[in-house]
């Protein structure tokens, strides 16, 4: 389209009727410009789409802003309420240590009774009847203890101080045909020895006594002896 004819479609003729003074009846033409909107619709219809997507890109932005936040601030409350746990266990941790460390402190200046002898956070009871292993066990047992159990240095020492070869807790655990494994009363395994030298069979007739004239330990498949108790 020339340029002349781009600038005629820009406007619109308005044909009227008049009545002159004569009486006679007159057409006349009116020269309109067009507005833009009407000059080229398409350019409106345009314009209408860009605001549109332009909206729309907005609220998709606000939207993700929005979720960020929310991200954000439930991370904030997970790492708070993690440090907050946290500080709990530890409080009760203390709490508990705290009470273990008293009842450990309430043992140890406890009272034994008559004829039973303190160390660290038992009582022992030197027997002077003499019986045999599982005689002795029973005998503890009554008395609200069990054979003594010797898991340290310091206590073999203690014990072997009460004189006298004393049947002990210690006792054979069936593993196979001909295999045993020693064992404490309480089911433990047996993890530090006092034997004395040619000793430790791990037969399975032979129980433990202590302690012999070394301060050590023997084994014997029955017998009379006194016992230790210990609770």
């Amino acid at each position: 389209m020339s340029a002349d004819s781009q600038t005629a479609a820009d406007f619109r003729v308005k044909y009227s009727r008049r009545i002159d003074s004569d009486g006679r009846e007159q057409e006349h033409s009116e020269v309109q410009m067009l507005d833009d909107e009407e000059q080229h619709p398409d350019v409106g219809l345009q314009a209408a789409v860009e605001l549109n997507t332009q909206k729309k890109i907005s609220a998709v932005k606000r939207r993700c802003f929005r979720a960020f936040e929310v991200n954000l601030g439930l991370l904030y409350l997970l790492i708070l309420a993690g440090i907050t746990t946290r500080c709990i266990l530890v409080t009760l941790e203390k709490q508990q240590l705290q009470e273990e460390v008293k009842e450990l402190k309430d043992k140890m200046e406890e009272k034994c009774p008559d004829r039973w002898t303190r160390f660290g956070c038992s009582c022992y009871f030197k027997s002077t009847e003499r019986k045999t292993w599982s005689e002795s066990r029973r005998d503890c047992q009554d008395k609200g203890a069990d054979l003594v159990m010797i898991n340290s240095k310091e206590e073999q020492i203690f014990v072997n101080k009460l004189g006298g070869e004393s049947w002990i807790g210690l006792r054979p655990r069936y593993i196979s045909e001909w295999n045993y494994e020693w064992e404490w009363v309480d089911g433990s395994a047996l993890t530090q020895t006092f034997w004395a030298a040619g000793w430790s069979h791990r037969n399975g007739w032979y129980y433990a006594a202590c302690c012999d004239n070394n301060g050590r330990w023997t084994e014997y498949y029955s017998g009379f002896k006194t016992f230790i108790c210990e609770k």
